[in-house]
């Protein structure tokens, strides 16, 4: 017999929200509910992710569904902030993410919300690398302390502003000599709080600066967070195009599906001043096309070698803010393949 959703909800009239006294189902926190066979997929709605009755309530949904209609159905419960919380008036969230460190992968954030910036969107950036915060650094915003409102008795961050882009970062909370000994939940719990208690008001674009790897925030981003799409940066050796394949399969996950918006491949190739020319391609060619053509994506661009870019960003002056840079206009078409592919998701 087919599973309905009337018998799912019945079910779900069981799962009790103690903090508010009440069931999910009274409490109008589910969201959705879609059946395929004996998949069954339930979003649930909460005020904040960081709720530690998110995970009891996780887990009661999956052991009542299981207990009311089989063993055999496959349960996927997918948690979401409230839609009229601090992120409702952010449109598209993007997370920029690598499979390891050292790759560019700050540089690309910083640089693609300054070129959708200057395009006239409201335009947010989140330093999530909380274990090695650069944003405050390439933005001069170093040493910056955001404001804190007090609202409805809870404190609000107010991001602070550069560029005309929006930022906030860990990095504005510890000193730049701190090391920071974090175990994963309390990096966890920092990116959550950076992301809720946050007030980034209306905004076009919000890109996340991620964390290399797939760690906890990389879960709770995917697990959490309504995120447009992921843009992929790596380096052309075959060893970093190695590591962001893992980076990206972990999105590829059937219940962690965040669309793939495309490949940024960081220092490409290396132009001579005096050989304007001529092209070295240092690092080899070929895997960034190579893993775009396996994942069925696109490479968004190309960056070469560019003393100016590292020193740009030292100064807290992103390339991107050189207008007659060549590397400006790549990041601008990065820019526009970015807007492209994700109004078309």
């Amino acid at each position: 017999m087919a599973i309905t959703k009337q018998q799912v909800v019945d079910a779900l009239q069981q799962v009790i929200y103690f903090k508010k006294k009440d069931n999910i189902v009274n409490l109008n926190m589910i969201q959705d509910i879609s059946i395929k066979g004996n998949d069954i997929k339930v979003t649930i709605v909460f005020e904040k992710m960081d709720d530690p009755s998110v995970g009891i309530i996780y887990n009661s949904v999956v052991k009542t569904l299981k207990d009311t209609l089989g063993n055999e159905v496959n349960v996927d419960v997918k948690p979401v902030e409230d839609a009229s919380g601090p992120l409702a008036g952010v449109k598209n969230i993007i997370a920029v993410i690598s499979g390891k460190g050292g790759v560019g992968k700050s540089t690309v954030s910083a640089n693609l919300a300054i070129a959708l910036a200057k395009e006239g969107h409201k335009v947010g950036i989140l330093d999530a690398d909380v274990l090695g915060p650069s944003v405050p650094i390439m933005f001069g915003v170093e040493g910056g302390q955001p404001k804190v409102e007090e609202r409805n008795g809870k404190p609000v961050l107010l991001p602070l502003e550069n560029y005309g882009v929006k930022i906030l970062s860990i990095g504005f909370f510890v000193k730049p000599e701190q090391a920071l000994m974090w175990r994963g939940s309390m990096a966890n719990s920092a990116f959550n709080q950076l992301m809720t208690e946050s007030d980034w008001g209306e905004l076009d674009y919000l890109v996340i600066d991620m964390p290399p790897g797939t760690g906890d925030i990389q879960l709770t981003l995917a697990q959490n967070y309504n995120i447009r799409g992921a843009v992929l940066v790596t380096t052309p050796q075959k060893v970093a195009a190695a590591d962001v394949r893992r980076a990206a399969m972990m999105y590829r996950q059937e219940k962690l599906t965040i669309p793939l918006i495309g490949i940024v491949e960081n220092m490409s190739y290396f132009v001579p001043d005096d050989q304007p020319d001529k092209k070295y391609f240092i690092f080899g060619q070929g895997a960034s096309e190579n893993l775009a053509n396996e994942l069925n994506i696109k490479v968004l661009g190309k960056l070469p070698i560019n003393e100016k870019v590292t020193q740009t960003g030292d100064a807290g002056m992103p390339i991107s803010l050189v207008d007659d840079s060549p590397v400006t206009k790549e990041f601008a078409q990065i820019a526009q393949k970015v807007k492209s592919i994700v109004n078309a998701l």
